[in-house]
């Protein structure tokens, strides 16, 4: 399973609520092709969505295995939720259809955890969160990840989520500078909640942020979501 120099290439592939992200990666992980992207499909049903990755994997070259980050939770390659997508991917098998369609070994993965493994040191209590469509979180202990921790669905503030509050509806609606102001707040939160030694801010609209941060918060780019694909094959 090597091309032509030996190196196993991994199509890294990231879904969000507005759109389906790829690229290919070399076996240490570093962008061997340019991202692409296609406008996530509405409703976004897993067949279509299939279609998009399908698409994308088409004009990527040549590929050995293929990562995923999904909006959702996901365990042992079934998504068991997926608020921004559409309620059929609830209990979907989705390695198993992927894997077929491309004809790849596939392995799945929350999308905010993806892009943790692409962030952390690997030291101590590394948090991140995804702004986009949604609202995504991952945390690290010592580069150890805890799977599937969807804090976007609990309480913030004002008997709303912290994605009711922090998502792309929200900054729609409310704007730039009164987003800023309820992040500033959800960061000070998570403070108190985790302890955290580092807090990574990425995901679509992490380009908004416009605060003063501390000094153990950064921001990281969006790409940064597919660059962590290469992590779930260390074994």
């Amino acid at each position: 399973m090597v091309d032509e120099n030996g190196s196993i290439r991994t199509l890294s592939v990231d879904i969000g609520g507005s759109g389906v992200k790829a690229m290919v990666l070399d076996i240490t992980g570093t962008a061997i092709t340019e991202r692409a992207r296609v406008d996530t499909p509405s409703p976004a049903k897993p067949d279509v969505v299939i279609n998009a990755i399908a698409l994308l994997a088409d004009s990527q070259g040549n590929f050995h295995r293929v990562s995923v980050g999904f909006p959702g939770v996901v365990r042992c390659g079934v998504t068991e939720t997926a608020v921004n997508l559409h309620s059929d991917w609830i209990g979907f098998d989705f390695a198993t259809a992927l894997s077929q369609r491309l004809n790849k070994p596939v392995r799945v993965i929350n999308d905010a955890d993806m892009q943790g493994l692409g962030a952390i040191a690997g030291k101590g209590v590394e948090l991140v969160i995804t702004l986009g469509t949604g609202f995504g979180s991952a945390l690290f202990v010592d580069g150890k990840l805890v799977p599937n921790m969807e804090m976007g669905h609990h309480q913030f503030r004002k008997g709303q989520t912290y994605e009711e509050q922090l998502g792309r509806a929200a900054l729609q609606k409310y704007g730039q500078k009164r987003w800023n102001r309820r992040l500033e707040k959800a960061i000070a939160s998570l403070q108190h909640l985790f302890n955290y030694d580092c807090l990574y801010i990425g995901g679509g609209e992490a380009v908004k942020v416009n605060l003063q941060l501390p000094l153990n918060v950064k921001l990281i780019p969006n790409v940064t979501g597919l660059l962590g694909g290469i992590a779930l094959w260390r074994d």
